[in-house]
């Protein structure tokens, strides 16, 4: 009896110190098709199933709006145009480089602020380097990602850009910068710099070699008291000149009409449908979709100090994996989850971010694209958002694995085709705030497009009452939404004239 029990009680601390031993097996990125033995062995149970029952079996009707897919109305705000034709300066004072690092998005915004830089500075501004990024490995580069031709033809009048040096500064690459402390190269330049410092610091550099090459640039210049001329060329960088790819926008036009007519699944529909005409193609009435982006990968989940109910394996998992990427240091940590969910800081599970679309209106023939790299959890974390949304596709689901192999395994170019495809969603919702929702945000306000942003305050407050009906929950979650649909909202100071581009970047109309 005595060897049976301690036998086992070590089988329950071997399973218990499995995920510390052995951490790649828990705390892997999870794929949509591909679940770990953490989410094998601990399945996450649903842990607001009283809502998810009622969710279930909600009447098909909108209540708070007549339909949760009516358009957003005309705002009365629009792109501003320039009553003055840009010049550029008759002579550049040289070669501005920049080296970007960080996730697409936030590469976005630094080729735009670098674009700005350069004309701050009258200098030409040679094509980004995107360094690798050090969470997925992705080493694609600029002219991987973005239509270079298109970039430099939409900026001609307002700055000289070159794909590449000239000879003789062919010597300044990032591997030049990295062997030793270089003259030409900017290393201290603030967060949030103004254009006044870089006149100071960056010119003479320019004036003394020919070239300046600023490292790390991410965020390095201010959001306020620039000139407006400045402001609206960041966002014409943003919204006309970076434009993706050829072969991502056919992808992503491709998924788009497998959403809107799902009958052009097979290959003979497809064929059939290629072969319509625009007038043929009218006739038939496209479905709406909706875009959720569910940032739930194990760097969310890790780096929030959420409890995910995983149970004690997950928690294990997660401590591990924070231990050695971030040396045990998660900021909010310090709070206890109840705490932290109060104050809106604990990223929505797939479970809880369909409840609140449920909530809102959207019932069970919703066409639902799942735009995201790696859940974490994989296919038992998001089985209730499934039960919910029947109809969710993805990219796996939509496009074949022939047609995803030149974007396959490359985390930038996958988030470039979700990006394209949640811009021609009829609404798109992030599961929680991060630098995909705040540059979607941002342009589809620009677009006057439908975007919901979760109330997270209130959800998290919310997903705290177990005691809450279905119907209770609902009219709190409609209530809570109202002005959250893609109302504009004015930047404040310090905020990012990427996420806010009013009223900065968009006139009133008259």
């Amino acid at each position: 009896m005595f060897v049976q029990r301690g036998g086992g009680v070590f089988a329950c601390l071997l399973v218990l110190l499995l995920p510390v031993l052995f951490p790649n097996l828990f705390s892997s990125p999870l794929g949509h098709a591909s679940p770990s033995v953490f989410s094998e062995w601990n399945a996450p149970k649903p842990r607001h199933l009283p809502l998810l029952k009622g969710a279930l079996q909600r009447p098909s009707s909108y209540g708070w709006q007549s339909n949760p897919w009516s358009p957003l109305p005309d705002q009365g705000w629009k792109s501003c145009k320039s009553s003055v034709t840009p010049v550029l300066p008759r002579k550049s004072r040289g070669y501005v480089q920049v080296f970007l690092d960080g996730g697409l998005n936030q590469q976005r915004m630094g080729i735009c602020d670098a674009v700005a830089v350069a004309k701050i500075l009258n200098a030409t501004l040679v094509i980004p380097h995107l360094e690798v990024n050090p969470v997925w490995q992705d080493s694609s580069s600029f002219t991987e990602i973005f239509d270079v031709d298109h970039f430099i033809n939409v900026l001609k009048d307002e700055i000289s850009i070159v794909k590449e040096l000239p000879k003789e500064y062919s010597w300044s690459t990032r591997e030049y910068y990295a062997t030793a402390i270089r003259a030409t190269r900017i290393k201290t330049a603030p967060v949030h710099a103004s254009a006044k410092w870089y006149l100071e610091n960056v010119s003479p550099v320019l004036q003394s070699y020919g070239i300046a090459a600023i490292a790390p640039f991410s965020h390095r210049l201010a959001f306020d008291n620039l000139s407006m001329d400045i402001q609206r060329l960041r966002c014409k960088v943003n919204f006309q000149a970076l434009a993706f790819v050829h072969h991502v926008n056919e992808l992503g036009d491709d998924i788009i009409s497998r959403l809107r007519y799902p009958s052009a699944k097979s290959a003979a529909v497809d064929k059939t449908y290629l072969q319509m005409t625009t007038d043929q193609k009218a006739i038939q009435e496209p479905l709406k979709f909706v875009v959720l982006h569910l940032r739930f990968d194990k760097d969310m989940a890790a780096h929030s100090a959420c409890d995910f109910g995983g149970g004690k394996a997950e928690k294990l998992a997660l401590a591990k994996y924070r231990q050695v990427i971030w040396q045990g240091r998660v900021l909010n940590s310090q709070f206890t989850d109840e705490e932290l969910r109060n104050q809106g800081r604990c990223p929505l599970t797939p479970e809880e971010i369909g409840l609140l679309l449920a909530a809102l209106g959207f019932d069970n023939s919703t066409r639902l694209y799942l735009a995201s790299h790696k859940v974490y959890g994989g296919e038992a974390r998001i089985s209730s958002l499934r039960n919910l949304f029947p109809l969710m596709e993805d990219k796996k689901s939509l496009v074949s694995k022939e047609k995803r192999a030149k974007i396959e395994g490359k985390a930038s170019l996958l988030a470039a085709l979700d990006y394209y495809v949640s811009m021609q969603s009829d609404i798109f919702i992030s599961a929680s705030p991060g630098n995909m929702h705040n540059a979607l945000v941002g342009h589809r306000t620009f677009e006057n497009l439908k975007t919901i942003r979760p109330n997270m305050a209130l959800l998290g407050q919310l997903f705290l009452n177990k005691s809450m009906g279905w119907s209770e929950f609902q009219k709190a979650v409609q209530e809570g939404h109202k002005n959250r649909q893609g109302q504009i909202r004015l930047r404040k100071e310090k905020q990012s004239i990427y996420t806010y581009p009013a009223p900065a970047c968009m006139c009133q109309a008259l």
